[in-house]
């Protein structure tokens, strides 16, 4: 297609003719068939002009969290016989105005790379391409713009910040570790279970009786296996909510449930929207989990009283967290009562300092007890200062906690 320069002589070279036919002057058509053949000189020189090129376009790595970094390597080769001109690239990149890079001539077979940083200061996806080649002629007069590759995505995570995850409660379940767990002696040497072969098992412990009856290898399982539960409910509801303070919380929620992970925690996320990721361990779970926090929007169906029956219908146990920000008395009121049976419930309050430095703490909706967090006094340091109280004080009360033993014994007795 023609450039801006390419139509101005195009016009250029017709209006010459024009006025070379009017005066009736010889230079003036001599000029204008310069000027016409320049343009159709440059447009079957480009549109003859193929080259081929093998490109590969990789992220790294293909999903970040906010504010961490990820580039788009990219190789290119020549696999055609004769060598390249000047080629310009452009990747286009949601949100900004794409990536333009200039690719000096290359002989056949040779291979350059090319590298450029990719913004990830928000969540969310980002698409990238498609990835198109622009060739073009000395002159500036024609480009010719062909599909080198097509769209990738970057997922950008929501922020993390570094948490010391709260104790582990009376809400654990010992009983995780296997389908059916039977606990036979007083103490945690005596067998417990036999469960299905997991990559990584001491090979010693193979129990041969229940491997030649099921025909695969089974564990013998000495040890009664703990885990935390950390339940996080966020509350979606437009009206809850200004843009930046719900950044504030999917950002919160997701540096939870990441530490309680980074402990062994089964971990669980809720929203008021519907959503329900059920209890989990592992990676992967995890992954599922942020993948959806990254594309958490803000709704206008959703109730918190709804999402915390939810959570009752479906067991207890463990930690729950629940994240406010402008919720109403009333509604927050009515979901704490639903707070019976886990083993610590806690709320975390943004109040509007922490997002908007003008307003005070005297706006917020509600009073109570909970972890507010304010424009002096971020999440992170709110949370690990309680991490670490609730930390101490479980350390002093163990003595009064009941023994392995004893909990076997209960166990065995059901």
């Amino acid at each position: 297609m023609l450039t801006r320069a390419g139509w101005s002589t195009g016009a250029g070279a017709v209006g010459l003719a024009v006025f070379g036919r009017i005066f009736g002057i010889l230079e003036l058509y001599l000029l204008a068939a310069a000027a016409g053949g320049l343009v159709v000189l440059s447009l079957f020189a480009v549109y003859t002009l193929r080259p081929r090129l093998g490109v590969e376009r990789t992220l790294h790595p293909p999903r970040v969290h906010a504010g961490g970094a990820s580039r788009v390597d990219l190789q290119l080769t020549n696999e055609g016989r004769r060598r390249t001109p000047v080629l310009g690239l452009r990747d286009s990149v949601s949100g900004t105005r794409g990536a333009n890079l200039m690719l000096s001539p290359l002989r056949q077979r040779d291979t350059v790379r090319a590298a450029y940083q990719l913004p990830t200061d928000r969540r969310g996806v980002l698409h990238i391409g498609p990835l198109d080649i622009e060739v073009g002629d000395p002159f500036g007069l024609v480009r010719r713009r062909s599909r080198a590759a097509g769209r990738a995505d970057l997922v950008v995570y929501p922020r993390v910040e570094r948490l010391v995850p709260l104790p582990m409660t009376s809400g654990v379940d010992p009983q995780r570790g296997a389908d059916n767990p039977h606990a036979l002696g007083r103490s945690g040497e005596d067998f417990y279970a036999i469960r299905d072969y997991v990559v990584g098992d001491d090979l010693r412990r193979v129990h041969w009786p229940s491997t030649a009856r099921h025909d695969e290898l089974m564990i013998r399982q000495d040890e009664l296996p703990r885990f935390g539960s950390t339940t996080v409910l966020i509350d979606t509801r437009r009206s809850a909510h200004t843009p930046e303070s719900f950044e504030l919380v999917i950002s919160a929620a997701a540096s939870i449930l990441s530490a309680s992970q980074d402990r062994g925690d089964r971990i669980r996320l809720v929203t008021t929207d519907g959503f329900d990721s059920d209890e989990g361990s592992g990676a992967v779970h995890l992954d599922t989990i942020l993948h959806r926090l990254a594309l958490a929007t803000l709704t206008e169906d959703a109730s918190l009283t709804t999402a915390m029956s939810q959570i009752a219908r479906h067991g207890k146990g463990g930690t729950l967290v629940l994240i406010l920000a402008l919720a109403s008395p009333i509604t927050v009121n009515t979901a704490i009562d639903h707070r019976a049976g886990w083993g610590s419930a806690l709320r975390v309050v943004f109040e509007p300092s922490a997002w908007d430095p003008a307003r005070t703490r005297a706006e917020a909706g509600f009073d109570g007890p909970a972890l507010r967090v304010t424009g002096d006094r971020p999440f992170a340091t709110v949370w690990n200062e309680h991490s670490s109280t609730a930390r101490g004080v479980s350390g002093r009360t163990r003595g009064f906690q009941p023994s392995r033993g004893s909990a076997e014994r209960r166990n065995s007795d059901v």
